[in-house]
């Protein structure tokens, strides 16, 4: 859509949330976004793939977790004491992990959050932060796979890994903990029109290119 302009010359006129942004290509436009999907679907093969195209970092929860731990911050000690009881470390401390790690340089321009949100309290907290530095998420992507799929892949990997712990049950039990903390996360982003869904099976080039072209068709 075009409009003209006081000199008589027209101009585009923002059709999308991101190009109100002053975003010049689909690629820039798309920089704030989170990936979600079970184990096995490829998820951290396919976010530092995203990272690199997209020019942007890609956070893991496991890697804020590490570098609060290594730092010695009182965030990482207060997490060590938990999970040095065997306690699941609490949302609240989870959450300003993320905020401190939103508040630094090289996530001005972008990220790709990996991992967290994990529930409705932790979607809650992220869009509280984001609010605070004034920004808007762009978009989740969600990879999804055939369930025979994923226990196959996983299988194959713990005895690769020699992982005795990753039975059949196991493997079957952590699959069914996924469907469900996440079902109301992708319902609620769905919602907003935010997410993208995507196969995850497949070469991992064409996955990356599934992903860029469903971002493109949901999010506008």
């Amino acid at each position: 859509m075009t409009e003209t302009t006081e000199g008589g010359s027209t101009a585009a006129t923002p059709t999308t949330r991101r190009e109100l942004h002053g975003a010049p290509s689909a690629e820039a436009r798309v920089t704030r976004l989170v990936i979600m999907g079970p184990q096995g679907a490829g998820k951290g093969t396919q976010a530092a793939r995203l990272a690199e195209l997209f020019s942007i970092p890609a956070i893991s929860t496991g890697d804020i977790f590490r570098a609060n731990i290594k730092g010695g911050t009182e965030l990482g000690k207060l997490a060590q004491e938990y999970s040095a009881k065997g306690e699941l470390v609490p949302d609240e401390v989870t959450d300003q992990m993320v905020r401190s790690r939103l508040g630094e340089d090289d996530v001005k321009a972008g990220f790709l959050l990996d991992g967290y949100p994990r529930n409705a309290h932790q979607v809650e907290a992220l869009d509280a932060i984001l609010a605070d530095l004034g920004w808007e998420l762009d978009g989740v992507i969600e990879l999804t796979a055939a369930r025979e799929e994923l226990l196959s892949r996983i299988a194959k990997r713990a005895e690769i890994e020699g992982r005795e712990d990753d039975t059949p049950d196991a493997i079957a039990r952590r699959l069914d903990i996924y469907d469900e903390q996440t079902a109301p996360l992708t319902a609620a982003y769905s919602e907003r029109g935010l997410l993208a869904k995507v196969d995850g099976i497949g070469d991992v080039s064409e996955v990356t290119e599934r992903i860029v072209q469903a971002l493109a068709a949901e999010l506008g």
